[in-house]
């Protein structure tokens, strides 16, 4: 059982995960592309994902294993905040259409445990 402490950073991660699905709901890489209010905004939701991920697995490590692409969150966040003139928009539009939907299920997935 996840202690409170990293049940409420996975709540942060999956809420940031929604709002980003709510902010590019029924857009397409081309609106995002044209979008530097939207790019913003989606880049700071995953920004707290993977601070908080970051936390969570500090806090308990073995989450590193049961989240398929824990390392590789981490290290975008780091490169959205370190790399940030960088970024391409077509990774990140690649990373919500594959990857988010995969996190945002093994998140709840660990929510759901006792």
């Amino acid at each position: 059982m996840a202690s409170r402490d990293v049940k409420k950073l996975l709540f942060d991660i999956r809420q940031a995960g929604e709002l980003i699905t709510s902010f590019v709901r029924g857009r397409s890489h081309q609106d995002y592309q044209g979008d530097r209010m939207l790019q913003s905004a989606v880049e700071r939701q995953f920004e707290i994902i993977g601070e908080a991920l970051r936390q969570a697995v500090d806090i308990d490590p073995v989450l590193e294993k049961k989240l398929s692409a824990a390392r590789r969150i981490i290290d975008f966040r780091n490169r959205l905040i370190h790399g940030y003139a960088d970024i391409s928009t077509l990774v990140v539009w690649g990373i919500i259409e594959e990857r988010l939907p995969i996190l945002g299920a093994e998140v709840q997935k660990l929510l759901d445990e006792p």
